[in-house]
């Protein structure tokens, strides 16, 4: 079963002190890219969560976010008194008036270094316990996020590689008539040319040029990568690469089909199936 490096993962944790909003999004990227905002408390703990992200989403960019909203009526934060007086009576002297409006000045000042002091929050083991529910619960989110995704491409990859089967059985059908006009062509370029021909030569050389616009071992192998595909499809593991490595072959003998083509109608059928691979490679970027 395949999975989509697209998601979306959302928890929401209720603390007696504080809201933590806990989310992850990934899209889709050739390795794992981490990106994590996280407060200065939780810090320590950013090693952990950058392997639970690693374990569970395997590859893709993805972005893990913690926002933490305080909602008790204390808070870390305080105004330094002090410091803030210290500024304010500077500010007077440098006006050097009576008529300075304390409350602008109080603007200014709070604004300055250290008018603000904060302590630092130590991080609590039963918070944390259940934070770590929580990015659980976010990552199972992303994850049947990512494979709910998947389930539509898989549905249209398997589409497309039957509209490729469908055209390679075309080619199937054209082959006889390709040989045949290719011969017809040969031998009405030879009429005109109104030469003597030797019978036994001309067999040779026409048998040597027929080889050299043989297909079918293209039709024997774009046939079995194709079935290869849909195996890798509808097996256990998610495997993005693999499907690319195989898109790639099946490529290759749809190119090699129609450089050997020499026929208009078959040459169609095969832009047919390059136009159904190219929608393939698109949306093959974005399994994991």
């Amino acid at each position: 079963m395949i999975q989509s490096m697209t998601g979306y993962g959302k928890s929401v944790l209720q603390l007696p002190t504080k809201k933590v909003t806990i989310e992850v999004r990934s899209l889709n990227s050739k390795n794992l890219d981490i990106n994590t905002r996280i407060p200065s408390f939780y810090k320590e703990k950013e090693l952990t969560i950058r392997k639970k992200l690693a374990t569970a989403l395997v590859r893709g960019k993805v972005d893990f976010s913690i926002y933490v909203e305080m909602t008790a009526d204390e808070t870390s934060t305080t105004v330094n008194k002090g410091v803030v007086r210290e500024y304010m009576n500077q500010l007077r002297n440098v006006v050097q008036t009576g008529s300075s409006d304390d409350v602008e000045l109080l603007g200014m000042a709070i604004k300055m270094p250290d008018a603000l002091k904060t302590e630092r929050e130590e991080l609590d083991d039963n918070e944390w316990a259940e934070i770590e529910k929580h990015i659980t619960i976010a990552l199972k989110e992303i994850v049947q996020y990512r494979t709910d995704e998947a389930a539509s491409l898989e549905e249209d990859f398997k589409q497309r590689i039957a509209n490729i089967k469908s055209c390679l059985e075309q080619v199937r059908e054209m082959d006889g008539e390709r040989i045949e006009n290719v011969k017809q062509r040969i031998g009405k370029a030879l009429d005109e040319l109104k030469v003597e021909v030797d019978e036994n030569r001309f067999e040779q050389e026409l048998i040597y040029y027929l080889e050299k616009l043989d297909i079918n071992e293209e039709k024997v192998r774009l046939a079995n990568h194709l079935d290869y595909f849909l195996q890798a499809l509808a097996s256990d593991d998610s495997n993005g690469k693999k499907l690319g490595f195989i898109v790639q072959e099946i490529g290759r003998e749809i190119n090699t089909t129609g450089s050997k083509a020499n026929y208009a109608p078959l040459q169609k059928v095969v832009i047919q199936m390059k136009d159904e691979l190219e929608k393939i490679k698109e949306q093959i970027l974005n399994v994991l």
